[in-house]
Parts: C-alpha cells; sequence; structure tokens
C-alpha cells in the first residue's frame, strides 16, 4: 500500500495522505497555514536541524504515509534521496490546523505519530490562537498517545525541549470567522 501511495501522481494543489490505510485529499492550503509553517521553520537553526516542508513520511509499521507541514530531523541521520522519510529519524514534526484538518490534526494523526514514536508532535492552531507539544510517545496502533502535552497560546514563547529553541509565536497568523473546536 506504501509502494502504491508513494508513486501515486496528485492533480496539481490537491494534497494526498495514507493514514491508516486510508487514503485522504485535501486541497493546497491558504497562505495563513504557508506563513505560520514559514515562521517556525525560519526559528529552527539549520546548522543542527534539516526542515523540509509537505515531506512524506514512512510509519513503519502503520499503514500510514502522512505529509505533514514540517519535517525536522538532525542534520546527517536522513536518507539522500528517496519518497519517503523513515519516522524513525524524525525528531518532530508539525502540523498546522485548517477548519477540515482539526479531526486528523488532534487525533488520527496524534495516535500514528505516536505509535510511530515521533519524538516531539506540534500542533499549530490558527483556529484557537495555541500551539500544543506532544511529547514522550507511548502505547501501539490507535491506542497510541503522548504522555506529555504543553499548550501555550500565541504571543507565548512555546519550549520545544526536543529541539533547544524557544518558539516566538507573535507573528502567527489566525483564521478569522472560523468556529472554535474543542481540542485538545
Amino acid at each position: 500500500m506504501i509502494k502504491f501511495f508513494a508513486e501515486c501522481e496528485p492533480a496539481e494543489g490537491i494534497r494526498v495522505e495514507l493514514l491508516r490505510g486510508e487514503i485522504v485529499m485535501s486541497r493546497s492550503p491558504d497562505l495563513v497555514h504557508n506563513r505560520n509553517v514559514t515562521e517556525m521553520a525560519d526559528q529552527i537553526p539549520s546548522e543542527r536541524w534539516s526542515r523540509l516542508q509537505t515531506q512524506c513520511v514512512d510509519m513503519l509499521d502503520e499503514v500510514s504515509a502522512p505529509v505533514p507541514d514540517l519535517v525536522v530531523y538532525e542534520r546527517g541521520t536522513g536518507p539522500d534521496r528517496g519518497a519517503l522519510m523513515p519516522a524513525g529519524v524524525v525528531t518532530m514534526l508539525v502540523e498546522v490546523v485548517s477548519g477540515i484538518s482539526v479531526h486528523r490534526d488532534y487525533g488520527v494523526k496524534r495516535s500514528t505519530y505516536a505509535a510511530a514514536r515521533v519524538t516531539a508532535y506540534l500542533i499549530i492552531d490558527p483556529v484557537m490562537a495555541h500551539c500544543v507539544l506532544l511529547t514522550e510517545p507511548t502505547g501501539r496502533g490507535e491506542d497510541a498517545d503522548y504522555r506529555c502535552q504543553r499548550l501555550t497560546k500565541y504571543g507565548d514563547v512555546t519550549p520545544l525541549e526536543p529541539l533547544g529553541i524557544g518558539l516566538d509565536t507573535t507573528r502567527f497568523g489566525t483564521y478569522p470567522n472560523v468556529r472554535p473546536h474543542r481540542y485538545p
């Protein structure tokens, strides 16, 4: 399934992910989303960390190949070529919530990333104007989760201990006129 998915060529403007055996398609992100990803990536020191946007990640035992908004891994640990980044080399995955991705980002991806033992998962939420850092993955399959959860409001510094930095969120954008949700 992963091999078939890796060879799939979506239409321009369509993003395709494999999440627990289900192919999920969504439209390209908007400007608020993309600016938040860029603001985040620009704060991660490139001397130590590689930062890739929309890189497909092989979740190994999971039948999943998500395409996070940002993949962060230590320089020199990832492959030099190929379509899939092995989850085992990833230090942090980042997702920016949209109006249609809330359940996937807070639910399916949270447990999928934890099951693959991704050290840290950061959710940037322009709907609720906060960030959620999840660390210490535990469990297996759909029951996997992160033991630690830290929520910080936009404007506050979000400590990203796995990367050794504090994330300044003062320039992160929000979505106007979007109905709030109940996550995390």
